[in-house]
């Protein structure tokens, strides 16, 4: 039986820069959507309905829009770039899938997670489903140079789930291995989506590279603020709680900085509440405290919007256009969610 997934991503009010890029690929993202619905179909029941599941919790479906963007930024008017799209969209959700898993998270979005409701090894298994067809998609497509960018996007990931794995509870983790780690599990998807916009446009390299750097940057800069957010009461307009890298001992550049800046009794609090997980009630106000103390988490955003403006110049070889400027806006629109 097929599985019916909402997957319209548009919201009333002002148009916000990602609805204003939703517009602009309105017919492209109505494609990739059903696309999504068709390729998440499978004979074994639980297939579609876990995957659905998580599909259908939304998100911004930021990736796969960067890949149709980019295609129009290049002037592409053919097809491709929508199974390509629907790739981006199923590699970063198997990748959300295995994440809650090796977190051991409860929510996603708000929502019951897929491994809350129907246990780690379906949500294991159903996302190395969407692995296989996300590299069913590529193969179709036939372009080795995409396989590359996506496969090698697809392993530095893998790479960076088991980097964080070696770095959570290390209070001495350096910021520079924080930020490899952000790198290579999101930032290296944003990169790939971007690039094979301008890959399936035929484009000189020049332009891959630009959109390889805007992406690579957008994504690092969109990580540092849902770090950010994590540590922020911004959290609750996303339906998620505050503190939960906290609890889990992640280290992240908020803590890295408050770490550093601190004496020798709070780097003892760090290592006490992050390494030990000797967490009470008390704790995550403490925590706060340090951060508001140390400016780390308002430090944490410049380092972000430092990102954010690496991104937007890469873009500067590209005449002006709506999609450029929707694209630049996009950067802000990353950055300002931390406030």
């Amino acid at each position: 039986m097929a599985t019916v997934v909402q997957l319209d991503n548009r919201r009333p009010g002002p148009v916000e820069p990602l609805d204003a890029l939703i517009e602009l690929v309105e017919d492209d993202l109505k494609a990739v959507n059903q696309t999504i619905v068709d390729r998440m179909h499978s004979p074994v029941a639980l297939i579609p309905q876990l995957a659905g599941h998580i599909v259908a919790a939304g998100g911004k479906r930021l990736r796969p829009l960067l890949t149709l963007a980019a295609a129009k930024l290049c002037g592409y008017t053919e097809k491709r770039h929508i199974k390509l799209a629907t790739c981006v969209e199923f590699i970063h959700t198997a990748t959300l899938l295995h994440d809650d898993v090796v977190d051991d998270s409860d929510l996603r979005r708000g929502q019951s997670s897929a491994n809350a409701l129907w246990g780690n090894q379906p949500s294991v298994l159903v996302g190395d489903f969407l692995f296989s067809r996300a590299f069913e998609l590529m193969v179709e497509d036939g372009s080795l140079k995409i396989l590359g960018i996506l496969s090698r996007a697809s392993s530095i990931i893998a790479e960076g789930e088991v980097h964080q794995l070696m770095t959570t509870n290390d209070t001495e983790t350096s910021e520079a291995q924080y930020l490899e780690v952000v790198q290579a599990k999101t930032a290296e998807l944003f990169a790939a989506a971007s690039r094979i916009g301008a890959v399936v446009a035929d484009r000189p390299d020049v332009e891959e590279e630009a959109l390889q750097v805007y992406g690579l940057n957008l994504g690092i800069a969109f990580q540092l603020i849902d770090d950010v957010l994590d540590y922020s009461a911004k959290q609750a307009e996303l339906g998620k709680t505050i503190g939960d890298d906290f609890r889990e001992g992640k280290i992240t550049l908020p803590v890295i900085l408050a770490f550093r800046r601190g004496d020798d009794e709070e780097r003892a609090f760090w290592h006490r509440c992050l390494h030990d997980l000797e967490q009470g009630d008390e704790e995550l106000a403490h925590a706060l405290t340090l951060m508001e103390k140390h400016g780390s988490l308002t430090d944490s955003i410049q380092r972000a919007q430092h990102y954010g403006d690496v991104a937007r110049d890469a873009l500067g070889i590209f005449p002006d256009s709506p999609v450029k400027t929707v694209l630049i806006d996009i950067i802000d629109f990353c950055i300002k969610r931390a406030y």
